[in-house]
C-alpha cells in the first residue's frame, strides 16, 4: 500500500510542478511580447504581469520596468540632443556663407589691384584657404539636410553608367594627381532601383577618399552582383583609423582639411537604400566595398 501511497504523492508533485513550470512559461511568453512591442514603438505602456501569481516573475516584471522606463528617458534625451544638433549644425552652416561670400567678393577686389610677387603668393593662400573654408560649410549643411530622413526618389538606374560618368566627373582632379584608375567594370548592365543622386554623391565621395588618400594608385571595380570596390595604397593609414573612417566628423592627419563627414554620408545614403559599406585594410591597400543587392523578383 505504501509504495502505491508513494507513488501517488510523486505523481501529484510532477503534475503541480509541471504546471508551475507551464505557467512560468507562459508568464515569460507575456513578457517578451510586453517587451517586444515596447521595442518597435517605444511605447508608453507599462510591463505587467497581471495574470501571474509568482512573486518572482512579478519582481523581474517590476525591475525590467523601471530599467526601461530609464532608458526610454535617456533614450528621448539623446534624440532631442541630435535633433538641436543638426538643427545648430544647419544654422551655423548657413550663417557662415554670407560672410565668407563677402570675403570672396573682397579678395577678387583684391586680385584687380597691383600686387607684389610676395602680396600675390599670399593672396594665393587665402584664396586657397577660402575655397577649403567654403566646401567645409557645404559639406556640413549637405550632411544636415542628408540626416533631416528626408525621402528618397528611387528610380531604375544601371550601376554601369552611373560610376562610369562619375569617374568622368573626376578625371581631371585624378589626373592631376597622377593617378590613372584601373577599371574592371562589367559589360552586364546592373540594373537597380535608387536614387540617381544619392548615388552619385556616394561615388563622388569615395572617389573623394581616394584622392585624399591614394598614393598614385586606384582599382575600381563592378561585378554583376552589383559589388563594387575601390582600392588605393594608403600608407599613411593605419587598421585602427581604417576602422573609424565612416564615424562621423572623423578625420586623419592626412585628412585634416576634410570634415571626415564624407564616407560618413556615403554610408548614410548607402544604408537608406538598402545597400552595405564596408572598409578594409589589407598589405598596405584601403578598400572600400559598396553593395547593391538585386531586388526580389
Amino acid at each position: 500500500m505504501l509504495p502505491w501511497l508513494l507513488c501517488g504523492v510523486l505523481a501529484l508533485a510532477a503534475v503541480y510542478f509541471a504546471g508551475k513550470v507551464r505557467a512560468l512559461h507562459r508568464t515569460m511568453e507575456k513578457l517578451e511580447d510586453q517587451l517586444a512591442h515596447w521595442l518597435d514603438r517605444d511605447s508608453n505602456n507599462r510591463l505587467t504581469l497581471s495574470g501571474s501569481r509568482d512573486p518572482y516573475a512579478r519582481r523581474l516584471a517590476l525591475t525590467l520596468d523601471r530599467q526601461l522606463a530609464e532608458l526610454r528617458r535617456h533614450r528621448r534625451q539623446w534624440q532631442k540632443g541630435d535633433r538641436e544638433l543638426k538643427e545648430a549644425v544647419t544654422n551655423l552652416s548657413h550663417d557662415l556663407r554670407t560672410p565668407l561670400t563677402a570675403l570672396g567678393g573682397y579678395l577678387e577686389l583684391l586680385e584687380g589691384t597691383e600686387l607684389s610677387p610676395a602680396q600675390g603668393r599670399y593672396l594665393a593662400q587665402i584664396q586657397g584657404r577660402m575655397a577649403a573654408m567654403r566646401e567645409l560649410t557645404e559639406e556640413l549643411f549637405r550632411y544636415s539636410v542628408l540626416t533631416a530622413a528626408q525621402p528618397l526618389a528611387k528610380t531604375p538606374v544601371v550601376l554601369n553608367q552611373v560610376l562610369e560618368e562619375s569617374l568622368l566627373a573626376h578625371y581631371a582632379a585624378l589626373t592631376r594627381r597622377g593617378i590613372t584608375p584601373a577599371l574592371d567594370l562589367t559589360e552586364v548592365p546592373v540594373r537597380r532601383t535608387l536614387d540617381p543622386a544619392a548615388l552619385q554623391r556616394i561615388f563622388a565621395n569615395l572617389l573623394s577618399n581616394a584622392l585624399k588618400y591614394s598614393r598614385g594608385d586606384l582599382a575600381v571595380t563592378l561585378t554583376p552582383a552589383g559589388e563594387i570596390t575601390f582600392a588605393n595604397t594608403a600608407p599613411g593609414l593605419t587598421p585602427v583609423q581604417v576602422e573609424r573612417l565612416f564615424h562621423r566628423f572623423y578625420t586623419v592627419e592626412t585628412g585634416r582639411d576634410g570634415t571626415g563627414l564624407g564616407l560618413s554620408i556615403a554610408r548614410l545614403l548607402t544604408e537608406s537604400m538598402g545597400g552595405t559599406i564596408q572598409a578594409a585594410w589589407q598589405e598596405g591597400k584601403l578598400i572600400l566595398t559598396l553593395t547593391f543587392p538585386a531586388e526580389d523578383p
